[in-house]
């Protein structure tokens, strides 16, 4: 090949290759533009949107029952109204609640007005967990009380830890006690102290409502129903805390009171007013049986209460972080519902959360 035809071919091999990155370039511009879309600019936000910031949702459980006492298991969200301090509330949520988890305490007064029913407290008890307590799901402690609260099982799924529990359960007499509610110093023994002495013959029901609201149902987790079934006669008469605070408590860990008044000779000696109290205002109720049999169907009547809630919840609209008390009306709407008497149980109101330091 001559000089003269090298230099054409190499100018043609030039221009050639020229082409050829030119073209490539353009294609693959194409390419890189298709394969990479342009930024999409942030949406515009409305300013006319409210800022909602750490709103806290309040859940409400209640049953409601007719004018006979049966239980209505039909309610729709437009069937009632929420109120919060008096003013209308929007519901967020409505549901039928029996497959919520459950944390249950148990509390057993041991002092000498349980001495002759104390048995059947515990059989009553134990058969009440076996047919509530769901072993995947549920869990229980249980609490025995006299002057001072003893934690005879932490929470736990573990049914079989929660029967040796209740079954090792005894009266706990004071010193000296000679059995009839009749205390004596035996001839020969010193005497305890005055402090040990009045905590043994005593009944701090209200310090216990209290210890187990905050320590043991207080950190249950979230989105489980809470309650406390309180077997007692209903008189305290020794302790810190006063019905108020037991109340209070328990309506910080939103846990619901069912009491069982039992003292000697089962209906003999019983606060009533005392045991309605608690139990009203944190959405339960109290059963006052007179024997055994009337006993069995106060767990039985807890039983399908516990399995017949419903959950509302809202938001609320005043949603300051403050720690202040608020109270909670729901109210039954349907002209229909209100002619059969229809009652609605529920805890009469809820301490709001405060604002994180």
């Amino acid at each position: 090949m001559s000089f003269s035809s090298f230099k054409v071919f190499r100018s043609s091999l030039f221009l050639g290759m020229m082409f050829m990155l030119f073209a490539g370039s353009v294609f693959t511009g194409q390419t890189m533009a298709q394969a990479t879309p342009s930024p999409t600019p942030p949406p515009i936000e409305d300013e006319d949107e409210p800022l909602r910031i750490n709103v806290e949702t309040v859940n409400v459980l209640f049953t409601a029952q007719d004018r006979n006492r049966r239980l209505v298991l039909t309610l729709r969200p437009e069937d009632i109204q929420i109120f919060e301090n008096g003013q209308l509330q929007d519901i967020a949520g409505f549901s039928k609640q029996i497959d919520l988890p459950l944390s249950l305490a148990i509390l057993i007064d041991v002092s000498i007005s349980q001495e002759r029913t104390l048995p059947e407290l515990k059989l009553a008890a134990t058969s009440f967990l076996d047919s509530v307590i769901r072993p995947v799901k549920d869990e229980v402690a249980v609490i025995s009380f006299t002057g001072e609260s003893t934690l005879e099982q932490g929470m736990t799924s573990n049914m079989t830890r929660v029967r040796r529990a209740i079954e090792n359960i005894r009266f706990t007499p004071p010193a000296g006690y000679i059995g009839g509610r009749v205390a004596a110093r035996i001839p020969g023994t010193p005497p305890i102290s005055g402090r040990n002495q009045q905590v043994q013959g005593s009944t701090a029901i209200w310090d216990a409502v209290w210890v187990t609201s905050e320590e043991i149902l207080g950190p249950a987790p979230e989105r489980t129903r809470r309650a406390i079934i309180l077997l007692s006669d209903g008189v305290n008469t020794f302790g810190q805390k006063k019905l108020d605070d037991a109340v209070q408590a328990a309506q910080r860990s939103e846990a619901v009171i069912y009491s069982i008044g039992i003292g000697d000779n089962f209906y003999d000696g019983v606060d009533k007013g005392s045991l309605r109290r608690v139990s009203e205002r944190t959405g339960g109720r109290a059963y006052f049986p007179r024997d055994e049999q009337e006993l069995r169907e106060a767990f039985a009547q807890i039983q399908e209460e516990m399995r017949s809630q419903y959950l509302v919840a809202y938001e609320p609209t005043d949603t300051r972080l403050d720690g202040s008390y608020r109270t909670i009306e729901v109210k039954v709407v349907n002209p229909e519902l209100q002619k059969q008497k229809v009652e609605l149980t529920h805890r009469k109101g809820y301490f709001a959360k405060k604002e994180k330091q």
